[in-house]
C-alpha cells in the first residue's frame, strides 16, 4: 500500500489528508516543530507522527504539500535535501512559473513532480471541493482520491497548468473581496458608506448585507491570502498583464492579517478602521 506523507496538516491540509486516509491510506506527517493546533487536528485524523522529514522522506511513497504559498520552495527543497525519491505533488496557491521551478528542481534530484491546485473550501463535504492535477503522474495522485469528498481532477500532462487555473480563478474571487473591502473602507473614509449601501440596495436588496459579511468573513484567512495575491501578481506579470490590482489586494489582505487569531469575527467598523490604518 502506498504511504502518503502530508506538508502540512493545517485547515485546508488535514481535510486532504482526511479524504486519503479515508480512502485506506496510511497518512504520515512530521510534527517537528508544528504546532499544538496541528498537533491536535493530525490526532483528530488518525495520521502517523514520524520525528523528522528525513524519516517522512524515508517513509512515503507519495508526498502532499499543501502550505502557505511563500513557503512552498523551500518546503520542496527541504525534502529534496531528505533524499526522497518517490511523487511529490505540490498542492499550494502559487504562480505556474514558480511550479515550473520547483518541478524542474524535483526532476533534477530524481523526483517525479505533480503540479496541483486546490479550489474551494476543505474538503469535508461532497461536491465542495475541487483538487486539479497537471503533470504526467497527476493521474496516479488523483488515484488517491477515488471515491472521496475530494474530487481529484486531472486537466493535463503540463506542470503549470493546475497552477495557472488556481491563479486565474482566485484573482476573480479573492481579487474581487479584496476590492470590495478596499471601496468599502474609502466610502467609510470619505463619509458616504450609507449612502453606497442604499444605491447598491437599489441594485440588488441583498448586495450591501453581502458586501459586508464578504468583507468580515476573510478576516480569518486574510494572512494567507497576502502570499496569494503576490502569486497572481507574478501570474499576471508573466503574461505581460498590468498587476497592480493584485499588490493592492496584498496590501488590503496585509491590514487585515493580525484578525488571523482572533476568538471571534471583527465587527465591520474594525476591519475597516484596520484596513484605512496604513501603519498596519
Amino acid at each position: 500500500m502506498t504511504k502518503v506523507g502530508i506538508i502540512n496538516p493545517g485547515a485546508m491540509g488535514i481535510s486532504i489528508a482526511a479524504s486519503a486516509r479515508s480512502a485506506g491510506r496510511d497518512v504520515l506527517w512530521s510534527s517537528a516543530g508544528r504546532s499544538a493546533a496541528s498537533r491536535q487536528r493530525a490526532a483528530e485524523q488518525d495520521l502517523l507522527d514520524v520525528d523528522s522529514m528525513e524519516d517522512l522522506c524515508a517513509a512515503c511513497q507519495l508526498i502532499l504539500c499543501v502550505c502557505p504559498p511563500h513557503a512552498a520552495q523551500s518546503v520542496a527543497q527541504s525534502v529534496i535535501e531528505a533524499g526522497f525519491r518517490g511523487l511529490y505533488c505540490d498542492g499550494n496557491a502559487i504562480a505556474p512559473r514558480k511550479a515550473l521551478a520547483i518541478g524542474e528542481n524535483m526532476g533534477a534530484a530524481g523526483i517525479d513532480f505533480v503540479d496541483g491546485s486546490i479550489i474551494g473550501p476543505p474538503a469535508w463535504k461532497p461536491g465542495s471541493t475541487r483538487f486539479y492535477l497537471s503533470g504526467a503522474s497527476a493521474a496516479r495522485v488523483a488515484d488517491l482520491f477515488a471515491g472521496t469528498v475530494t474530487e481529484a481532477i486531472v486537466i493535463g500532462d503540463e506542470v503549470g497548468r493546475a497552477s495557472a487555473l488556481k491563479m486565474v480563478f482566485a484573482s476573480g474571487t479573492k481579487g474581487f473581496t479584496a476590492l470590495q473591502s478596499a471601496i468599502q473602507a474609502l466610502a467609510e473614509s470619505l463619509g458616504v458608506r450609507e449612502d453606497l449601501y442604499r444605491e447598491w440596495q437599489r441594485r440588488d436588496p441583498d448586495s450591501a448585507t453581502r458586501a459586508q459579511d464578504n468583507v468580515r468573513g476573510v478576516t480569518e484567512k486574510a494572512w494567507r491570502f497576502t502570499g496569494e495575491m503576490q502569486e497572481i501578481a507574478n501570474t499576471f506579470e508573466g503574461a505581460g498583464l498590468p498587476n497592480g490590482f493584485f499588490l493592492a489586494a496584498h496590501d488590503v489582505y496585509q491590514r487585515m492579517a493580525h484578525f488571523k487569531d482572533a476568538d471571534e469575527l471583527p465587527t465591520l467598523d474594525e476591519v475597516l478602521a484596520a484596513l484605512l490604518d496604513a501603519r498596519r
